[in-house]
């Protein structure tokens, strides 16, 4: 069917409402204006996904016609600078069409355009122009950057139709595309896997960094990227405090004005926990559709939820009894607490979301809140959680949800005895139904998987572990998954910056600011893997260090 005005309303109605999704992406944040390419490049992501999924959207040229275009500023990247017959927009239509059919050169596009003068019409042609003005418009009136948009955004629009189920005219190259010369070592080395990193690491920055801001008015001395540069630096040493991280990052950096510690404190505890969260997911949005245009994306998979802890809290915490919270072990110590969702299993391990832990929270409300996050960006088959999730109205959710999950069992009297009768028995694995009553008479029906650890420290019962999962015990072994979680959080906490204030929006920024440096490295070892070997090793060989020093470079360090 036929595209109506009708339909486009309803596609860019959708797209305003869509939760941490801004169109145009200029209008969003200081760091893109008009003639942004790289904002571009997002808002032809943006718009292309949620057309495609119109019923009645199911043509390419269609899309391309109707692409907004009008408040895109083209001047900077003609390099003609004087009026011509044929307009920017109306040629970057045109060399889109061109990409899409993978025509390489000019005869095709003309004697396809000379076949359907209604397309021609649609584009803005009046004529057609020959084939020398096509040639020069591409190869001398465009600039390099503006030709490589047009492969990306014609690359970006093939992938969003075919996983609409959209006829294409060609299959879309789904590794990352190149961005600098190739190597013919089938074993890249140390160099080329930098260098190849540095081209990455740019690029996803580009993408990823606008998502955050700070909101200030006009006329700021201090760009906001320095913001963001100044808190890569703090997570590039341990224990670095922002004050101290400050003072050397002025004689680091390449930049006239860089923040001072206590204007860059002032700057991030002026944003709210809900700000902080929508400017994560959002950067997560970006940096998913990134990764998604690759064949070595899972996106269907396998997600964990966790709760970590900040350093223990030795100070005063009155007034902040809420927020600074008793740790998971039987003691007396305080802390604050973060909860993340993050895939794992073949996939690579982003943090998909993170929140804070308040007083009186429930586990199934921390639990539904991350699950409709991490659904929201990727495909969820199952869930992996700690044995503090094991209340049966967490399951019963989950199970609500369609998903399956395993989950370890506190063992109580039933369970210990169960367990001794394994052990008489010399049994190493049981299976049993059980209903868990959610009350007024209703119960969740799971099954309970008795395991003999291997190598056990001890001689009774304690050698077994009790899991539930809703799919029986075939999928016991997806629990090792688990630990990945607790593996990604040593690399979170190495990558915060160091602090003593209680402010609670200040410390949660420092742990989600230090999620994203982590799935940055991970996104980019992905990245770099694909385009040097073709394939991905869980096993990343893009060191966090080097990722961290490349994205200082970009925001602004010499």
């Amino acid at each position: 069917m036929a595209s109506t005005p009708v339909s486009h309303r309803t596609v860019f109605r959708r797209i305003s409402r869509r939760p941490y999704v801004e169109w145009p992406v200029y209008d969003s944040t200081p760091l893109h204006d008009r003639s942004s390419l790289v904002g571009l490049e997002s808002d032809v992501r943006s718009v292309a996904k949620t057309w495609f999924a119109h019923d009645e959207h199911g043509s390419l040229e269609q899309f391309v016609c109707s692409l907004p275009l009008a408040y895109f500023i083209f001047d900077p990247h003609d390099r003609y600078g004087s009026s011509t017959r044929y307009e920017m927009d109306t040629l970057f239509r045109v060399f889109v069409l061109k990409e899409l059919h993978g025509w390489k050169h000019e005869t095709a596009l003309l004697e396809y355009l000379d076949s359907h003068p209604g397309l021609c019409e649609r584009l803005g042609l009046e004529s057609l122009p020959n084939q020398s003005t096509l040639w020069r418009s591409w190869d001398e009136r465009f600039t390099r950057d503006l030709r490589e948009t047009v492969q990306k955004a014609a690359r970006t629009i093939l992938i969003k139709a075919q996983n609409a189920d959209v006829a294409v005219p060609r299959e879309p190259e789904r590794n990352f595309p190149d961005r600098g010369h190739d190597t013919a070592e089938s074993d890249p080395d140390d160099q080329t896997i930098l260098d190849k990193a540095g081209t990455i690491t740019k690029h996803v920055s580009r993408v990823v960094f606008p998502a955050f801001s700070l909101n200030r008015g006009e006329g700021c001395e201090i760009p906001e990227n320095a913001y963001w540069g100044l808190q890569t630096y703090l997570g590039l040493r341990e224990n670095l405090a922002a004050n101290e991280g400050a003072r050397s990052f002025i004689h680091e950096s390449t930049r006239e004005r860089t923040p001072l510690g206590h204007g860059h404190r002032d700057q991030i505890r002026d944003l709210s926990i809900e700000q902080i969260r929508e400017m994560y997911r959002q950067a997560l949005r970006q940096l998913i559709n990134e990764l998604a245009e690759t064949e070595e994306f899972f996106r269907a998979g396998i997600v964990a939820i966790d709760i970590t802890e900040d350093d223990p809290f030795t100070g005063d915490r009155t007034g902040h009894e809420d927020e600074i919270i008793g740790t998971k072990e039987k003691n007396d110590e305080y802390a604050y607490q973060w909860a993340t969702v993050q895939l794992v299993g073949n996939a690579v391990p982003l943090v998909l979301d993170a929140r804070p832990v308040r007083k009186g929270e429930s586990r199934k409300e921390i639990v539904e809140d991350l699950l409709d996050s991490a659904e929201d960006l990727v495909h969820v088959d199952n869930v992996l959680m700690d044995r503090e999730f094991d209340s049966q109205h967490v399951l019963e959710m989950i199970s609500q949800r369609r998903l399956s999950y395993v989950v370890p069992k506190r063992m109580q009297t039933s369970e210990k005895a169960q367990a001794k009768r394994l052990l008489q028995r010399d049994q190493d694995r049981y299976e049993t139904d059980r209903k868990l009553h959610l009350g007024k008479n209703e119960w969740h029906e799971t099954t309970l998987i008795y395991r003999r650890k291997e190598d056990s420290e001890h001689d009774d019962h304690r050698q077994y572990s009790v899991f539930m999962s809703n799919r029986g015990g075939g999928f016991l072994t997806e629990y090792g998954y688990r630990w990945e979680i607790e593996s990604g959080y040593r690399s979170i906490k190495r990558f915060m910056a160091a602090t003593t204030s209680i402010d609670f929006g200040l410390r949660f920024f420092y742990f989600a600011f230090a999620c994203l440096l982590y799935s940055i490295w991970r996104a980019v070892d992905l990245l770099v893997q694909a385009e040097l070997t073709d394939e991905y090793e869980h096993s990343p060989i893009v060191t966090a260090d080097n990722t961290l020093t490349l994205l200082k470079k970009e925001t602004g360090i010499g």
